[in-house]
């Protein structure tokens, strides 16, 4: 229950005349008495909250930063109409900054037995999943005096999967990949390490690909035509330790690693490899097996929107032991974590000839576009000094690269931006060297 604004502007109203012309308890209650039979009356005419039927529908899915609409089905059962303000309750990231009382508040009018559809949009500003909170009605009498109030639970998520940006990308990579498949014309064969067919010698040819029997079979000169492996098993490692929760510009690193790893799950699963996912800090946080060509998309994005990052060291120890048991055979494995010195030195070196001697690894880590831009920085003491500071940053980042490389291992480092293209292409080379 609760007074209106009007109720206390009446009572307002009313106190006026009574303090200049007959200031005693006689003329207050001469005033406020009717009000208060008005304020019952309003009171016992407005619709009940309790009774009220409340159902969702709409959205459980929608990628970041694309609008998801929530249904909410209102049942008024009562004999009285329902005139009623209505607060649909939702965490404060589901909408952008200062649009939440706007979008979570709805008037409605429910005449007796009939139901009404209230939509509420929700635009999340974040990754996982969204549960609604308390739907809270306050239903007021025709009079606008008195109100009745109540809340009910009607739950309902919303998971906010991953936007995947660098799908832009997806069309070029796939172009390269079908000339390294030979399955367009270009002036060179496709490259790859598996036999595909036999075609006629043209200059330029390798001669290293004639085919002595078969061109004794024959009057002319025939060479072997490849394709890249197929069948081959990738499996993607997102470090959610510590290191991916750096921000570089307005999202953490975990957030570049994931769309890095959606692009070259989707080019390699059209390529004809298998996929598969974990991600690890001190336990399994997802993993991803099995899926086939037309399911892994959707796997990959639903287990990495509740992902975030673990404020923990990663136990690199851990993360080889169940890298190796989720890729028994031989495969590529793509570790998408983070080149800093310390972390690299002290945890991933010492488990990575576990990993290198069974395996093909790539490392793929998030750079910092602001740290070139302050290596770049000239004109003012205090810009010196940030270039200083930024050039012996880049410099340990590449000593740390050419200690990983040393031991066999392909390493990307770019920015948010171009670490997927990057990644996509570094995963094309060794698919064309025939590395996988």
């Amino acid at each position: 229950m609760a007074l209106t604004g009007r109720t206390a502007l009446l009572a307002a109203l009313g106190a006026l005349p009574v303090g200049i012309w007959e200031p005693s308890w006689t003329g207050i209650l001469a005033v406020n008495a009717p009000l208060a039979l008005a304020c019952a009356c309003d009171f016992a005419l407005a619709a009940p909250v309790r009774r009220l039927l409340l159902t969702r529908s709409g959205d459980t899915a929608v990628r970041l930063g694309d609008p998801a609409d929530v249904t909410l089905t209102v049942t008024n059962p009562s004999r009285r109409p329902l005139r009623a303000q209505l607060r649909d309750a939702w965490p404060p990231s589901s909408w952008l900054p200062g649009t939440e009382v706007e979008a979570s508040r709805h008037r409605v009018t429910i005449p007796p037995g009939e139901r009404r559809r209230i939509t509420t949009r929700l635009r999340p500003t974040r990754r996982g999943d969204r549960t609604a909170d308390q739907v809270t009605i306050r239903s007021y009498g025709p009079l606008g005096l008195f109100t009745r109030q109540g809340s009910h639970e009607v739950p309902w998520t919303v998971r906010v999967l991953p936007p995947f940006h660098s799908r832009k990308h997806l069309p070029s990579k796939l172009a390269r990949l079908r000339e390294l498949d030979g399955r367009t014309s270009t002036l060179t064969r496709g490259e790859g390490t598996e036999f595909d067919s036999l075609r006629e010698y043209v200059p330029g040819d390798d001669t290293r690909s004639i085919d002595w029997r078969a061109t004794a079979r024959q009057s002319t000169l025939a060479v072997r035509t490849w394709r890249p492996e197929r069948d081959r098993h990738i499996l993607l490692v997102l470090d959610t330790g510590r290191t991916s929760a750096g921000r570089v510009g307005d999202a953490p690193r975990l957030d570049a690693s994931m769309d890095a790893a959606l692009l070259l799950g989707a080019l390699a699963s059209r390529a004809g490899d298998r996929v598969d996912l974990l991600a690890y800090d001190r336990r399994i946080r997802a993993l991803v097996q099995g899926r086939s060509a037309g399911e892994l998309l959707p796997a990959l994005v639903n287990a990495m929107a509740p992902l975030e990052p673990e404020l923990v060291e990663t136990d690199a120890r851990g993360l080889a032991a169940a890298a190796l048991h989720t890729a028994p055979r031989r495969s590529l494995i793509v570790l998408l974590t983070s080149l800093d010195a310390a972390p690299v030195e002290e945890g991933l070196l010492p488990v990575l000839s576990r990993l290198t001697n069974r395996h093909t690894v790539l490392v793929a880590s998030v750079a910092d576009p602001k740290i070139a831009e302050m290596a770049k920085a000239r004109g003012n003491t205090e810009a010196i000094y940030d270039a200083a500071s930024a050039a012996q940053a880049q410099a340990e980042r590449h000593r740390t690269a050419e200690r990983l490389m040393r031991h066999g291992v392909t390493v990307v480092d770019a920015t948010p931006n171009e670490l997927a293209p990057a990644l996509a292409d570094a995963y094309l080379a060794l698919k064309a060297a025939g590395r996988l």
